[in-house]
Parts: C-alpha cells; sequence; structure tokens
C-alpha cells in the first residue's frame, strides 16, 4: 500500500533533521573540541618552550589556521556542490573532518617528536578547517531547500542545532576527562575527546548516505542550468550580497568564541575560576541556545528572518561589556547568567541565519554563496577573535577593552545587515510558495 503523503512527509522530514543536525553536531563537536584543547592544553604540550602567554597565542593561532582553511573548503565544496549535488559533498566534508579530529587524537607531542608535533597538528587543523568550510552550508541547504519559503527559518535550524550541541558534547567530554586528574589529563586524557570522534563519524555517515538530494537543486539539474563554474558566477552576479552577507556573519562566532574559547582561558587565569567550573557552565548554557534557536527560527518565519537577525546583531553588541563585568565578579551564578545571556544572543543569530542566506542567494551558485559568507565571517569574528582578546588583555590589562572590541564586531554586523535586501517574512495570505531559482532581489546584473 502507498504511504499517505502525510506520512511520506513526516518520514522525509525526520530524515532531514537527522541528516542535518546529526551531521552538523558531529562535525561541530570536532572542531569545537580543538578550540578547547586550544585553551587548556596545547600550549604546554606543542609550544612547551613559550611563557604562558605566548604559549596561549601559539595555540589559538593554531586554532585559528582552521578558519583560515575554512573559506578555501567553502569555495572548492561549494564549487562541487553547485555543480555535483549537496548530498555527496555533505558525506565528504564528515569524512574529513572526522578522519582529520581522529588523527590528532594519535599525534605525538613537541618532546615525543620536537618541531614535527606542532607542523603536523597544524596540517590536521588545516584539513579540519576545510572539510569544515563546506560543511555548514551544505547542512543548511539540504534542509531549507526541502521546506517551503515559509518553513525555511525552521528548516534551517535544524542543521544550528548542532553548533550548540557540538559545543555541550565538546565540553562535556573534557568536563569527563579532566575529572581523571592533572597528570591523567596530560598523559592521556586529552586524547579521548578526539578519539571518540571516529564512532560519531560512523553513525554521520549512515544517517547522510540514505539522504535524498535537494529538490530545488534536482530542479536545476533537470533543466540543465548548473553554473559551469559557480563560484565566477556568484562573484559576477551578486557581489554586493556576498559582502553584506560576509560581514553580518561576523557577530555570532565573535560572540560564540570569546565565550567557548577565550573564557576558558581568560576566566582560569584572569578571574581565578577552576577549568571545570567554567566547562560546566558553558555547558549549561547551551540548553539555553538550542532553546533560542528554536524560538527564533519560527519567529523569522513569521517576521521575517532578516528583521529576527538584526535584533540578534543588537544584542551581540550591547552585551559584551555586562557579560565581562559579570565574570569578574567570581560569582558562579552570575558568570552562568553571563553566559546563558550570550546563548540567547547567540540562539537569535543562528535562528534566523539559515533561512536569510538561502533566500538572499540564487539556487544555482546558493551553496558557494552561504559558504564562503558564512565562512569569512568566521573568519573575522572566530579565528582573530581569541587572539586579539589575549594581546588586548596582555597589553591593556582591562576587561572592557576587549568587551568594547567584541562589541564593535557585532556592530559591523549589525550595519551590514541592514543593507542587505531579502529575508521579509512570506505573505501569510495565499502566496505561491514558489521555487527559489530566481535571482533575488540582491543580485547585481
Amino acid at each position: 500500500m502507498t504511504p499517505s503523503p502525510s506520512t511520506t512527509s513526516a518520514k522525509s522530514t525526520k530524515g532531514i533533521f537527522a541528516a542535518s543536525f546529526v551531521g552538523t553536531s558531529i562535525e561541530w563537536y570536532d572542531y569545537y573540541i580543538f578550540g578547547t584543547a586550544a585553551a587548556l592544553i596545547f600550549g604546554d604540550l606543542f609550544f612547551p618552550g613559550f611563557s604562558p602567554v605566548a604559549g596561549t597565542l601559539a595555540a589559538f593561532a593554531t586554532f585559528a589556521v582552521g578558519f583560515i582553511a575554512r573559506p578555501l573548503g567553502a569555495a572548492v565544496i561549494g564549487h562541487y556542490g553547485d555543480r555535483i549535488g549537496r548530498k555527496s559533498m555533505l558525506v565528504l566534508t564528515l569524512m574529513l573532518t572526522g578522519g582529520s579530529t581522529f588523527l590528532i587524537g594519535v599525534l605525538p607531542t613537541y618532546a615525543a617528536i620536537g618541531v614535527g608535533a606542532p607542523l603536523l597538528l597544524v596540517a590536521l587543523r588545516l584539513i579540519q578547517g576545510f572539510g569544515v568550510g563546506g560543511e555548514w552550508g551544505g547542512a543548511i541547504l539540504i534542509a531549507t531547500e526541502h521546506a517551503s519559503p515559509r518553513r525555511r527559518a525552521l528548516y534551517g535550524s535544524f542543521a544550528q542545532f548542532g553548533l550548540p550541541i557540538g559545543v555541550l558534547t565538546s565540553n562535556l567530554a573534557f568536563l569527563l576527562v579532566s575529572s581523571l586528574g592533572d597528570d591523567a589529563f596530560r598523559s592521556y586524557g586529552w586524547r579521548i575527546p578526539f578519539l571518540v570522534s571516529a564512532l560519531m563519524v560512523v553513525v554521520g555517515f549512515l544517517v547522510r548516505s540514505r539522504l535524498q538530494e535537494a529538490p530545488e537543486f534536482e530542479k536545476v539539474k533537470k533543466e540543465r542550468s548548473v553554473s559551469k563554474v559557480p563560484v565566477a558566477e556568484l562573484f559576477r552576479r551578486q557581489p554586493r550580497t556576498l559582502v553584506l552577507a560576509s560581514l553580518a556573519s561576523i557577530a555570532p562566532p565573535a560572540v560564540g568564541y570569546t565565550v567557548i574559547v577565550y573564557m576558558l582561558t581568560y576566566g582560569t587565569q584572569q578571574v581565578g575560576f577552576e577549568r571545570t567550573t567554567l566547562l560546566t557552565l558553558i555547558l549549561l548554557s547551551t540548553v539555553v541556545w538550542v532553546i533560542a534557536i528554536a524560538v527564533s527560527a519560527l519567529a523569522s518565519d513569521r517576521f521575517g528572518s532578516k528583521r529576527v537577525y538584526t535584533i540578534g546583531t543588537l544584542t551581540a553588541a550591547l552585551w559584551p561589556i555586562p557579560m565581562f563585568a559579570m565574570v569578574n565578579t567570581k560569582s558562579v551564578g552570575m558568570a552562568l547568567v553571563a553566559f546563558m545571556v550570550a546563548a540567547i544572543v547567540q540562539g537569535i543569530m543562528a535562528g534566523a541565519q539559515g533561512g536569510l542566506f538561502t533566500d538572499i542567494f540564487d539556487v544555482k551558485v546558493r551553496y558557494s554563496g552561504i559558504s564562503i559568507a558564512y565562512q569569512m565571517g568566521g573568519v573575522i569574528g572566530g579565528a582573530v577573535t581569541p587572539i586579539a582578546l589575549t594581546a588586548l588583555f596582555d597589553a591593556y590589562n582591562s576587561s572592557t577593552v576587549i568587551a568594547c572590541y567584541v562589541s564593535a564586531l557585532s556592530a559591523v554586523s549589525l550595519v551590514a545587515i541592514l543593507g542587505l535586501r531579502g529575508g521579509s517574512a512570506p505573505s501569510s495570505g495565499g502566496e505561491s510558495e514558489t521555487s527559489a531559482t530566481s535571482v533575488p532581489s540582491g543580485t547585481t546584473a
């Protein structure tokens, strides 16, 4: 008996959710455990001849290398995602990220092989970043291109849930291995979160290999209108949209990496929190982050993703100064509130971003467009931020200065989002849900 349309639709939605959410959670887990390890242990293990500040900067620089590879991965994987399909690229990104993460877990330290250790660490970080560069765009599109325009933000949030879950699982992993004690943690404990990645990748592969291709891309293939060089066409037809979307993408990683990466160093070395305390507080805040994404996505589909994202960037510009002031009290309760509000700020932007970026780019160059924009924002907001904050605090010994830096980055995103066209709420009255294969209003001829 043929299943009813409603049953088929429900099953399809579950598969899309699993492919977007499970895969993205695994890849962001892989990515974030590197950031956590960079803040907690990599300086001592791979850069032992440096001073504490210089060692931390070197570890964060290695962390930043992954961001350098992300735009390249976005361009290359986005190119083939726009030409071959979303599904195959999602399987590739999973293998690249998971494989490099596992190898970091078996990597010899500086004490064992000398300078070769940090060089290999950098090489694996580059591969990891290259894979992540094409992950987000594909995970967003495999969901949003299955959805009607009136449900795009909600479907786009499937992939966005992977970010807080990746943070939660990575911090939980390090919280558990930290309980082994300092000697065991330094000796072998830090490797366990990296090695566990191999099992998670197997699960992700099984989920994604069963996925169907996105209908909107399938339509482009059937019409034989696939772009020969998507990135070139993107720069030719939508340069303004690409630049503004890239700048609008700065705020989420600026706030996020300030909390989940830099705060681990600042909170332990400058304020005096225990490592396990901060990991626990960040872990608890991710629950609020997930809820905020869901609420933001629903609001975006009702009121417009651009409007909701604008609210998110505004709060991102306002919150850093009070956040650092609350952490500086050394009160666990105040720090928890500070991190939870930061999680709400991130959730507002994350819930709106998938639907917004799908709306503003033409489907023929969409994988390239949203991937490059997202990753360029990540370089400025994510890669540079922990390094800049460490250097600024060392120079000025003031949390106000570093908070103002994060606020300024978020203000750039606020101005950029105001200049973007598209992302308005779909009409509630009988609007035909046509495919977004036409060029959006932000396109230049």
